[in-house]
């Protein structure tokens, strides 16, 4: 699909790595980034239900960190070559162990994968002369996670460092020079750094001689305020920014930009901020809110949001800033009064700032993101220059899909230009549900304009806008879309040309991944900005750009890149990748140090190349004879699973859906010699406007298979068969929503998958275990409930299981539960609790803040359960929020996994053994099984709707 890719989103830069947007640098993150970040400690609290007992356990005790973990292989049958449970274990001995107060160690063939060095990220030049190497640790421990955290506002903050809180961190910095051959000289590590130095916002100066970063320091069992240090890269020696000890970074919302080479724009506390503000003992009065001017204003279940008059001033005390211009030779200035700054933007050129700020009145129903804003230019040295918009508070913002904020939004400065800005603005008031045309225009104005100049009309847009890339003032791209019908719809336009009419370049839908053309491969400028690369082929005037595609086809992905003509629209595929055993992808464009047209025989880019059995290692590919130089050797993280099995399979839903699904086999599995194995079914569901486009392929067959913390592909050391990401799709067609028929796709789905896989022998029927996290889960405990002969146990993480509490929409259902009511009631597990009796594990986060997924949901659903004689266990994890950080929370997440699966998978009978020998008969069981054929979406452990947010409505 052709996107708006800014510079900051193009090279897949996870939230945690918390460096700054590559603007002036290109950062590969490794393909598996298995941290998370930072808060006394408390072991899991577990409440299990089964027949008539009903116990709740939780341990205050402040115990060390090893003392709670207590290894369990010898009672769980860790060293067995099946993976079951010892025979040597009583039913006794293993329900005193589930009922221990203290955390809990996974067999060591999980513990091992788990416990892997992690491998640095990667972070390019800005020259792309020089690779940094940005060194990590393994999984935090439960104390970072322990520390206080203050929820203000949408944002989770550290007081003590003035931080966000559970921010993750860089150990080392190592820079290798990148050699004429490709290969890398030795390293030069980054000296000066305290030691056990917290590494924070690292990046590039625009020339690339200096790199800026924080650094927190661990005081009396915390971690000290960031202070801004920079590094020689020549020298590879360290120094703090400033002379004096007391300017510390505050990095609530910005952190620091580069000026220019020698120069940084720091965001700080300010020197005369006291002590926070201490809570009033008695109340001034009732907490009040009132709508007596009947207002519709309908929010998502947004979490951590302000309470009361005090959280307010404790937003302000802690979000507060004081911007100060440092140079490397030690000036300082301060610039402006202090507020609640929120971005700083230089502009291409340099000489203005964009900067944006919060201000009273604050909201106690929406997060700081919908607070009333100004966006104001600045000189570089600090002098306002005007005031761009003035946003009021934005309650009242539609829940349906495309609606936005009233106002100018998406203000940004052009790439290609110096000092110009470009922004967009809504003509149906913010309301996806208002018919107008055109519903966005784009304008374009210079920063300071003269007196009486109006903002330029760049563009005017049906749908909704999403974007632009720069090139130069004959060529820009502009993004549209419109979800309800899946449309995009990319312009051609002429900036610097009234006389050329924009033409439309692509018009498909989102969702037809066969016909996704690719996107513009971007090229750095001199000013450390990125514009759409044009490429000049010898005597040849046509206009000709890069397109970098995913390449999907029903064989599955094969990217390549394109040579397209903008003006013709005819291509030429420059390189693919291999298509019998490597999933090779273009990465980044390297040769894009000079202005103006790249010359084809000049081109150089960055490639990545795996595959089943390989990891990820990165090249160089040099035009014209497509020399490959290999950069990258990391060693193969799970050496163990080397040898494991992978196949992509493709198999019929009974309503004719084509569906397919990544099936994993243990090392060495023979299926003659071991017979069906237990399985576990991992998925996660979609939303589709067509049958065609949800029969898509998505995906690779010769990926490399990547293990996160919590994966379910850790079980394939326990000789499980794993079903990764089968499509579950859920499909509304015309005017019928996905979710009319949600129970009814996703069991036709499941047991088409199910089914699949008995057919093949691998997997026995009565030993198949299904599991999800967030969205995955409410699939998960909705299986249990109305197809609870598909599986024999299930596992649900992070999940929410009564729709009636997301009363104003969910995941991408935006209709309110008022306005669709019977789907709201089907759709959750909540109401069928009475028809759960397979074992289902529930575990959340006790800090979950993900919108929608309340911990309560899982506390309700437990109760609901129990009250119905249910086999359930409900484990809550201290400290922990959607996603789970912490080695010892990760490790008994294992545990109990591992467990449930052991106890109520691998023994399971309940439908009949079928023995090793009995293989071929377990194909012809599958109509017993079965009915249909199935599916669901492919990556384990997405988050359920982090776009759509949270209700007040309780059951």
């Amino acid at each position: 699909m052709m996107r708006f890719h800014k510079a900051c989103h193009r090279f897949s830069l996870s939230p945690l790595c918390l460096l700054s947007p590559p603007s002036a640098s290109l950062l590969l993150p490794p393909k598996l980034s298995g941290f998370s970040t930072l808060r006394t400690h408390r072991c899991a609290r577990v409440r299990r239900f089964s027949g008539n007992s009903f116990t709740t356990v939780m341990s205050s005790r402040p115990a060390s960190r090893l003392r709670c973990l207590a290894p369990v292989c010898a009672e769980d049958g860790g060293g067995t070559s099946n993976g079951s449970v010892s025979a040597s274990t009583t039913a006794t001995e293993d329900d005193e162990l589930a009922l221990g107060t203290g955390y809990r160690l996974p067999p060591p063939e999980i513990r091992d994968i788990v416990d892997a060095p992690p491998v640095p990220a990667l972070s390019f030049s800005p020259h792309r002369d020089k690779i940094l190497f940005l060194k990590r640790r393994a999984l935090p421990p439960l104390a970072d996670l322990a520390r206080p955290e203050e929820k203000l506002a949408g944002v989770r903050i550290d007081g003590y460092c003035n931080t966000r809180s559970r921010m993750s961190f860089y150990t080392g910095l190592g820079i290798h020079q990148l050699l004429p051959d490709g290969t890398l000289s030795p390293e030069k590590e980054i000296t000066g750094i305290p030691d056990g130095g917290k590494i924070n916002f690292v990046t590039w100066s625009n020339d690339g001689t200096h790199l800026a970063f924080s650094i927190r320091v661990d005081e009396n069992g915390n971690s000290s305020k960031p202070i801004v240090w920079v590094a020689d890269v020549e020298t590879g020696v360290a120094r703090p920014l400033f002379k004096s000890q007391d300017i510390y970074l505050n990095a609530i919302f910005e952190s620091f930009v580069w000026i220019d080479n020698s120069t940084l724009l720091v965001s700080t506390i300010p020197s005369s901020r006291g002590d926070p503000p201490k809570k009033p003992l008695v109340p001034s009065g009732p907490k009040t809110l009132s709508n007596e001017k009947k207002n519709v204003v309908q929010v998502r279940t947004f979490q951590d949001l302000l309470k009361d008059e005090y959280d307010a001033d404790l937003f302000d005390y802690y979000a507060t800033s004081q911007l100060v211009l440092a140079s490397l030779d030690g000036t300082v200035k301060e610039v402006g009064e202090p507020a609640v700054y929120t971005s700083l933007d230089p502009s291409t050129d340099h000489k203005y700032l964009l900067v944006a700020s919060l201000y009273r009145p604050y909201s106690f129903i929406v997060p700081c993101g919908r607070f009333p804003k100004k966006v104001e230019v600045w000189t570089a040295d600090g002098r306002f220059v005007r005031q761009l918009c003035d946003l009021p508070l934005a309650e009242d913002i539609p829940i349906a899909s495309n609606s936005v904020r009233k106002g100018m939004r998406a203000i940004n400065w052009r790439a290609d230009k110096p000092s110009t800005l470009y922004w967009a603005e809504t003509q149906d008031g913010g309301d996806a549900k208002v018919e107008v045309s055109p519903r966005d225009i784009v304008y374009m104005q210079s920063a300071e304009p003269l007196a009486g100049e109006e903002p330029e009309v760049l563009h005017k847009l049906d749908l909704r806008y999403g974007g632009i890339s720069w090139c130069d003032d004959t060529l820009a791209l502009i993004y549209e879309s419109w979800y309800k019908t899946r449309r995009t719809r990319t312009w051609v336009i002429s900036p610097g040309s009234n006389d050329v009419s924009p033409r439309i370049l692509f018009d498909r839908s989102s969702e037809d991944v066969y016909s996704d053309p690719g996107s513009t491969m971007l090229r750095r400028t001199a000013s450390g900005t990125y514009v759409i690369a044009k490429i000049k082929k010898e005597n040849d005037e046509g206009t000709y750009v890069l397109l970098n595609g995913s390449g999907a086809t029903p064989q599955g992905n094969i990217p390549f890149l394109d040579l397209f003509d903008i003006n013709t629209g005819n291509k030429e595929r420059i390189w693919e990748s291999d298509k019998e055993k490597y999933f090779e992808t273009v990465v980044a464009l390297m040769s894009d140090q000079k202005e103006g047209d790249l010359r084809m025989e000049e081109l150089k880019i960055l490639t990545s190349k795996e595959s089943k059995t390989e990891n990820t290692q990165y090249s160089l590919q040099l035009w014209p004879d497509r020399k490959v130089q290999q950069i990258t050797n990391f060693p193969h993280p799970y050496p163990q699973l080397a040898s494991l099995q992978k196949e992509m399979i493709r198999y019929q839903r009974k309503d004719g859906v084509q569906l397919t699904a990544t099936l994993y086999l243990p090392p060495g599995y023979d299926p003659l010699k071991e017979g069906p194995l237990p399985c576990l079914f991992w998925s996660y569901p979609g939303e589709f406007k067509s049958k065609e486009a949800a029969g898509q392929v998505r995906g690779s067959p010769n990926e490399f298979a990547g293990i996160g913390s919590t994966s379910a592909l850790l079980w394939l050391a326990r000789r499980f068969a794993i079903l990764s990401g089968p499509t579950i799709p859920i499909i509304g067609e015309g005017d019928e929503e996905a979710n009319d028929r949600y129970v009814e796709q996703l069991v036709a789905s499941a047991e088409a998958a199910v089914e699949e896989v008995v057919r093949r022998g691998v997997a026995h029927p009565s030993k198949i275990a299904v599991g999800g996290h967030s969205y995955g889960a409410f699939m998960t405990a909705n299986l249990l409930a109305h197809a609870p002969h598909l599986f024999s146990c299930g596992i649900a993480r992070s999940g929410a299981y009564n729709r009636t509490l997301t009363p104003f929409g969910f995941q991408n259902e935006d209709r309110t539960l008022w306005e669709a009511t019977n789907v709201y009631v089907e759709m959750s597990p909540f109401m069928s609790a009475n028809k759960i009796k397979k074992p289902i594990l529930l575990i959340h986060g006790e800090e979950d803040n993900n919108p929608g997924t309340l911990t309560m949901q899982s506390d309700r659903f437990f109760n609901a359960l129990k009250g119905h004689g249910a086999l359930c266990r409900l484990v809550v994890l201290p400290h922990e929020s959607h996603g789970y950080s912490a080695r010892e929370s990760i490790m008994h997440v294992l545990w109990e996994t591992d467990r449930w699966l052991q106890k109520y998978c691998v023994p399971n009978t309940s439908d009949g053994d079928t023995s090793p020998d009995q293989s071929k008969e377990g194909s012809d069981s599958a109509d017993k099984v079965a009915a249909g054929t199935g599916g669901g979406n492919p990556e384990f452990g997405e988050h359920e709707d982090h776009s759509k947010l949270r209700r007040s409505l309780l059951w």
